[in-house]
């Protein structure tokens, strides 16, 4: 039986042997069986992997798929971290319109009496509907907190601090519809001349100062040029230093956001801190350590008129809370020139003086009841005085208004963006109706939309 299947085998093989190589022997034990062996060449051995390779190519599937393991993972975490963040967004947007909504509706029933008792159809007295306005603005005033954490200082249960004693002005619920939708087709008042600022916008950044005496700052327009200057003439100081002198001017616009100035002078006092203006062809600034007030003439590179200003506190007796030797602080709008300081008559309180600006003769001066230390910056616009609630805080508001016009004063909660978070000068072009300010390095310009009168 065995002799059989062993001749086919081996008639197979050797039918094969033309194919492929292979051979066919017989041996003898030494116990006398027959041992029948038979070989065949296997594949060329380039074909075969080595035992190395097999196991590189186990180790990177291995390495892939752990890889795609940890991938998965941090997508899941991410996941997990987005859901959370939209279920605490979603419930403090929900808080957020509940409350705005409370004081729409207060504020719309506090217009609908006012109406009526304009009418004389309310038996409520007016004094009645002050205190709800009061106490309203009040609680969105104190909702308002400093960069350490401190509530605002702009409380109005505060009084003795801010010593208001103007009496609170009704705001109808339809403007602050308006003012919530700047670019809205309803909110467009006349704007050309002059009114109360009720909207301020978004900062536009047009130059970054590229070193540490750029930190603060002044940069300039003249909204009444003189040839050869025009109204597209930029100027600019850093104030950072001892012995500030350098004024840098600027063709234009394209020329101050290259950095290229046109013209460098070199004043021949060191100015204080960052209250300068340039006016009718002349920089006004502060004379370092004193209340000397100067008048150059960039024509003529020379101080036309140099005077003291009467009783004014200097080298951080008065500043505005930033500090910075910003006891005076000069400004220019529709009206003219303006000195803005304290004195210790006015016992730390926010003082305005009118100018010539020929002589800086005061042709008229008003005190507020504002502390001066109390606000961060300030500026004029058609002979009223703004105040800034912060310097650091990103979401500050322009707080209060003086009209030098009325000789009244007038709470406000109007937002003003400080970018970079720490705003060192704030004053008005009354060419271009814009804001310029100097915020951390970064000279910025805010839009802005007055009330007619």
């Amino acid at each position: 039986m065995l002799a059989p299947c062993l001749l086919t085998l081996a008639s197979f093989l050797l039918e094969a042997e033309g194919q492929m190589s292979s051979s066919f022997s017989r041996s003898l034990r030494r116990d006398g069986r027959c041992i029948y062996s038979f070989s065949v060449a296997g594949p060329a051995e380039d074909a075969c992997s080595e035992p190395g390779e097999a196991l590189a190519a186990v180790r990177e599937l291995r390495s892939e798929r752990e890889g795609q393991q940890r991938e998965l993972a941090e997508l899941a975490d991410r996941l997990r971290l987005l859901e959370s963040w939209v279920v605490r967004s979603q419930g403090q947007l929900s808080g957020q319109q509940g409350e705005s909504l409370n004081i729409l509706q207060r504020l719309q029933e506090l217009e609908r009496e006012n109406r009526q008792l304009r009418a004389g159809h309310c038996p409520r007295i007016g004094r009645e509907s002050r205190q709800g306005a009061q106490s309203l603005t009040g609680s969105s005033s104190r909702q308002r907190t400093q960069p350490d954490g401190r509530a605002s200082s702009w409380s109005f249960e505060n009084r003795g601090f801010q010593e208001l004693k103007s009496e609170i002005t009704e705001i109808p619920a339809s403007s602050l519809i308006q003012r919530s939708d700047p670019g809205g087709q309803d909110t467009a008042p006349d704007s050309s001349g002059c009114g109360m600022l009720e909207w301020v916008g978004d900062p536009v950044t047009f130059q970054k100062a590229d070193s540490i005496l750029g930190k603060y700052g002044v940069w300039m327009k003249d909204p009444e040029p003189v040839p050869h200057h025009t109204r597209d003439t930029i100027w600019r100081i850093n104030t950072v230093g001892t012995d500030v002198r350098l004024l840098y001017e600027y063709n234009d616009m394209d020329q101050f956001v290259k950095g290229h100035p046109s013209k460098v002078y070199v004043l021949p006092e060191p100015v204080e801190s960052t209250g300068s203006v340039i006016y009718r062809g002349s920089l006004y600034y502060q004379k370092r350590k004193s209340r000397t007030l100067l008048r150059y003439e960039m024509k003529t590179e020379t101080i036309l008129v140099q005077k003291d200003l009467t009783n004014a506190g200097y080298q951080g007796v008065y500043p505005y809370s930033w500090g910075g030797y910003t006891d005076i602080d000069f400004a220019v709008d529709e009206m003219g020139l303006w000195v803005i300081y304290s004195t210790h008559q006015a016992q730390g309180a926010i003082v305005i003086s009118k100018l010539d600006p020929k002589t800086l003769q005061k042709e008229q001066t008003w005190t507020t009841t504002i502390r001066r230390r109390s606000v961060a910056n300030s500026f004029m616009i058609c002979g009223i005085l703004y105040t800034l609630n912060s310097y650091s805080n990103r979401h500050a508001i322009i707080n209060f208004a003086y009209n030098t016009n009325t000789n009244t004063s007038k709470v406000m909660n109007i937002p003003f963006e400080n970018r970079y978070r720490y705003n060192c000068m704030t004053d008005y072009n009354p060419a271009e109706k814009k804001i310029l300010a100097w915020d951390n390095f970064n000279m910025v310009m805010y839009d802005i939309r007055l009330s007619k009168l």
